[in-house]
């Protein structure tokens, strides 16, 4: 059974207009998802539902095993899936960081010690253990949001959902956080789902869904996905970066391998310029 299923879910805020429809999405454990898709397409709607923030008018949605529709489940799902917003400002609450990361265990009732070891865990997982007493407004952008992503894993979440979570961050802060949510997953297996309008920041996903009007209009790996460039363009979307230097790079008459280049491709496509 998958982690999270998104079983023929439809949703509204005022019961007449669909903002989420007819949507369908198994997540897998491990999986580093990434949702994109245009302004008002309903993207960030779709990561409340995952969490019951927001419940389903019709389908199911289940975080492993456990429907958003039991009230009796809501604090098992709420543990599992953990939200790390796109402002860190509103997600920290205390005035020392170490006590900002530990907020969330003590309202879960974990033992004193054990909140200490997971202050320590997800300090150290997010690279921040030096800033333990620091206080959190004097931080720069990217080093709050890895403490509201300490904050969230502090909760052991089997689910990390990013909404739109480095889109307040300058590109030094987004590389800082990318950087985190990359190693969690790969090391700590953390299931990644990423709601981004960067397209740069999907490159790394095991699988990219488009989302478009409330509807999932495209799924597949981010080369299978880029591969349909005017689709995309159809769908209000940029190439990311390295898929736009691919195509003038294939304008030019160079051969390439892929439509995404990494930095050893895009270093071998310049070369054969010259």
């Amino acid at each position: 059974m998958a982690l999270l299923e998104v079983q023929n879910v439809s949703f509204s805020y005022d019961k007449l207009n669909k903002v989420i429809k007819n949507v369908c999405l198994s997540v897998e454990e491990g999986e580093y998802i990434a949702v994109i898709g245009h302004n008002g397409s309903g993207k960030s709607t779709l990561a409340k539902l995952f969490n019951g923030l927001q419940k389903p008018d019709e389908g199911e949605v289940i975080v492993d095993g456990f429907s958003v529709h039991d009230k009796k489940s809501e604090f098992e799902i709420r543990k599992r899936v953990g939200v790390v917003f796109q402002n860190p400002d509103n997600q920290l609450v205390a005035s020392i960081v170490e006590d900002d990361v530990a907020f969330g265990p003590e309202n879960l009732g974990v033992p004193r010690k054990e909140i200490g070891e997971r202050i320590n865990f997800a300090l150290s997982a997010v690279g921040m253990e030096k800033f333990r007493h620091a206080t959190p407004t004097r931080l720069s952008g990217g080093q709050k949001q890895r403490i509201a992503i300490a904050g969230v894993l502090a909760l052991k979440p089997k689910i990390l959902v990013l909404d739109e979570s480095t889109a307040m961050l300058d590109p030094k802060g987004r590389k800082e956080v990318l950087d985190v949510v990359n190693k969690l997953n790969k090391e700590q297996k953390v299931t990644v789902i990423a709601i981004t309008h960067y397209m740069e920041e999907v490159i790394d996903a095991d699988r990219v869904i488009v989302i478009n009007d409330g509807e999932i209009a495209l799924s597949g790996t981010p080369r299978e996905i880029f591969a349909q460039k005017d689709v995309i363009k159809g769908y209000g979307l940029e190439l990311p970066f390295s898929a736009y230097i691919a195509e003038k790079l294939k304008q030019k008459g160079v051969s390439l391998k892929s439509d995404i280049l990494d930095q050893t491709e895009l270093a071998e496509a310049l070369c054969a310029l010259k």
